[in-house]
């Protein structure tokens, strides 16, 4: 598929079916996240996969809407602090190369007909403690990963001229 029309086909699914996905696909997108350019190739991050089945409460407690556990499988991105690139002026890239991460295996997911809803507002100590994380590692954004069983809406985006500048502000 053509990248600009995969960009264009992706969206925040709500809706997922019980469906298991194949662990050659979950292959697929933890490889696609895994391959993903971050500052200094330091990949600050960890890829945690959480089954739904048997989770569900614990999940309901980290991020409280139904569709979040409906489908089979939900994957944390954690963020390593001590493991991320800080620029000279002090500035921490790790939210950066998270987020390159895992929009590469939100991409990875929707070129192979899986859905994903980028997840960042959530119960952050409900989140550490069920993952059981150490000290050093924080939880970043979650997204549930399974079979769509909603229908896309009409994405609200600025067209281009807006966004856009040439040379100078």
């Amino acid at each position: 598929m053509d990248f600009l029309d995969l960009a264009k086909k992706r969206y925040s699914v709500r809706g997922y079916k019980p469906d298991p996905v194949e662990d050659g696909k979950l292959q697929k997108v933890l490889e696609a996240a895994c391959l993903a350019p971050t500052p200094t190739n330091s990949q600050p991050f960890q890829l945690i996969v959480i089954h739904t089945a048997g989770n569900q409460d614990k999940l309901l407690e980290v991020y409280n809407r139904p569709w979040f556990v409906q489908g089979p499988l939900i994957i944390c991105c954690v963020g390593m602090h001590n493991e991320a690139w800080i620029r000279r002026d002090g500035r921490n890239y790790l939210d950066v190369a998270v987020a390159i991460a895992f929009d590469h295996l939100i991409m990875a997911a929707t070129d192979i007909g899986l859905g994903t809803c980028w997840v960042g507002q959530f119960e952050k100590d409900p989140a550490r403690k069920f993952l059981g994380l150490p000290k050093d590692a924080e939880p970043i954004v979650f997204t549930p990963l399974g079979y769509i069983a909603d229908e896309p809406k009409e994405k609200k985006r600025k067209p281009v001229s807006e966004l856009v500048r040439y040379e100078k502000w």
